[in-house]
């Protein structure tokens, strides 16, 4: 058989993980993670990380393993990913991923761009501008440096208006004029599957995993890396609302009720990606999708 990357993909809080990891049992393969936050060590709750008995399930690649503080991209994924997957192939044809991290997984499909690694001077130069003078400096920077950059980024991202910054500084050059689009060809078979919740049922999904990871200790975990809270592992949803709770700037309830809005405004997010790719295959939620997701897979594998 052709090898075969399987992506479970999807929205925040509809299943992936289950999913994925009854497909990969079934299979007899490992999981590859693209989740950018996941990544991290000592963020098992608010990233929604597989728990142990799930990790001892299924081999997991990708998960818990970097420090808080490391500098990580997704230029840097898609390199390690496709030096992963050889070996993984080697075991079994079919290798599966999971995630809802976006340009993690564009990177594997569809490649990106070839970028400079940011040097920690230049880092630590935008860093300070973002600190003394928050996305008005970043904006009035990008302004200066790479205007066609500027027209199309979304002013309210700090961290895509700092990347940009920085490739731009460390080029030489526009980000702008790096960034190419142009798909990079691979030389094995994809196949996305995602999980299909109504809108209305995913958002409850979203509310009551909330509810959860308040229960499990999002608030002592977040209390337990406070003191890295200027790193950008921890820029995320979840931790930001505890950390504005602990400084006293939102009580407990507004914090709580925030991460549950923030979660279902990424839900959206991501849902806009996934419907922009008609190669992914939507499954209904119900207790036959395990059956239904492989038979889509093989059907797909041997259309090819």
């Amino acid at each position: 058989m052709d090898k075969t990357l399987v992506i479970v993909t999807g929205p925040t809080a509809s299943g992936k993980t289950d999913l994925a990891i009854n497909i990969a049992r079934e299979i007899g393969c490992d999981i590859v993670s693209a989740d950018s936050r996941q990544i991290y060590m000592g963020l098992p709750i608010g990233t929604a990380a597989p728990s142990a008995e799930q990790l001892a399930a299924v081999h997991h690649h990708f998960v818990g393993i970097l420090p808080l503080d490391a500098y990580y991209s997704a230029a840097q994924y898609e390199s390690d990913v496709m030096k992963l997957l050889p070996e993984l192939w080697k075991k079994n044809s079919i290798a599966v991923m999971c995630g809802g991290s976006m340009m993690y997984i564009d990177a594997v499909t569809r490649g990106i761009d070839e970028l400079p690694t940011i040097s920690t001077a230049i880092r630590e130069k935008v860093k300070a501008l973002y600190e003394r003078g928050g996305n008005d400096a970043l904006i009035s920077e990008l302004r200066q440096i790479d205007p066609e950059y500027l027209e199309r980024a979304d002013l309210n991202n700090s961290r895509r208006l700092i990347h940009a910054i920085e490739i731009t500084l460390e080029a030489g050059a526009p980000c702008s004029s790096l960034l190419t689009g142009k798909s990079k060809q691979r030389d094995f078979n994809i196949v996305k599957v995602a999980i299909d919740y109504p809108r209305e049922q995913l958002f409850d999904r979203i509310n009551r995993r909330t509810e959860a990871m308040i229960d499990a200790g999002l608030e002592d975990e977040a209390r337990s890396v406070y003191h890295l809270r200027h790193l950008n592992s921890l820029n995320t949803v979840g931790y930001k609302e505890m950390f504005a709770m602990i400084d006293g700037t939102m009580d407990r309830d507004t914090a709580i009720a925030r991460i549950a809005k923030n979660t279902r405004v990424y839900a959206k997010k991501q849902l806009l990606w996934l419907s922009k790719d008609p190669s992914v295959i939507r499954l209904v939620p119900d207790d036959d999708i395990v059956n239904r997701a492989l038979e889509a897979v093989y059907a797909s594998i041997n259309s090819r």
